[in-house]
């Protein structure tokens, strides 16, 4: 398998695609990402995620100076590159090289650094995405600044990793008993048909896989509410998902509690959880006729 990497506006091999250990991204994580899927060579809401990254970018002063069109372009050229079909590209935009401080005000002629390659996903987690996941319900240790899709990603590693050694697929994130979303996936229930996710302030990222859904639910007739809702709320609704970019739409049949399992629902996908994967799985199938317009 070959990998190539977008370096600034090269086209690299892997091995030629040498990182400044100045980088202020390797030294302060000081720096923003994306991750886009793509499937059978066609990415999936590239223009959201590109968006979002100019967003996150001008968020914590990083001058955004690309042509959005341009960056599509080559996204488009290193997917071509590839040797598979289906996956994902991760793209991530550093503040630049200086010697360390933290201080970069100063540094004029800061040049941020752009890298981008693909990993390949053989086939959609559809199995998963029937069957169910268990969470493990923790505490939010994150920043306060959670809607900027920083490198920072600590909090969510040492999340991730707790619920792993539980067995759990995916941590859930609570702030004094408020869930927020998981570890890397923002986090939906539903109760008595209606569908329930926190808003989007500072607390949570907003998914493009989030706002995607809350668009299906608002054409397929289901009800939405952007409302924080509490631990007790979540153990008792009737259907729970995740949603992320790469996972897609993963059912909550079980969660890790205080190490108590409870089962959420009846343990089983729910009839609306599976009514908006099969409006995301037609979106899936429609991506060449629905392509950026950037």
């Amino acid at each position: 398998m070959k990998t190539k990497v977008l370096l600034n506006n090269r086209i690299v091999d892997l091995k030629s695609a040498n990182v400044n250990i100045l980088d202020r991204g390797y030294q302060f994580g000081d720096g923003v990402y994306e991750v886009v899927r793509f499937y059978d060579h066609a990415y999936f809401e590239l223009e959201a995620h590109l968006i979002r990254l100019k967003e996150s970018c001008e968020k914590i002063n990083i001058p955004f100076k690309m042509h959005l069109k341009k960056l599509e372009s080559d996204l488009v050229y290193l997917m071509n590159t590839c040797d598979y079909s289906t996956g994902y590209v991760y793209i991530q935009i550093t503040r630049g090289v200086m010697d360390r401080n933290h201080i970069y005000r100063d540094q004029l002629d800061l040049k941020p650094q752009l890298v981008a390659y693909t990993v390949k996903e053989e086939k959609r987690p559809l199995k998963l995405m029937e069957q169910g996941i268990t969470v493990h319900v923790t505490d939010d240790i994150r920043w306060l600044l959670c809607d900027i899709k920083s490198l920072n990603l600590l909090g969510s590693v040492l999340a991730k990793n707790k619920a792993h050694e539980k067995g759990a697929k995916e941590a859930v994130l609570h702030r004094d008993g408020i869930i927020t979303e998981g570890s890397s996936t923002n986090v939906f229930i539903v109760k008595d048909g209606t569908l329930y996710t926190h808003p989007a302030n500072n607390l949570i990222l907003n998914g493009i896989t989030r706002r995607v859904i809350i668009d299906i639910a608002k054409k397929e007739g289901i009800p939405i509410k952007e409302t924080a809702f509490t631990i007790d709320e979540f153990l008792n609704a009737d259907e729970a998902f995740t949603s992320s970019t790469t996972a897609e739409i993963m059912p909550i049949v079980s969660v890790l509690l205080d190490e108590k399992t409870y089962a959420l629902g009846t343990g089983k996908r729910g009839v609306i959880t599976q009514k908006i994967q099969d409006a995301y799985s037609d979106l899936i199938a429609k991506i060449p006729q629905n392509q950026s317009t950037l």
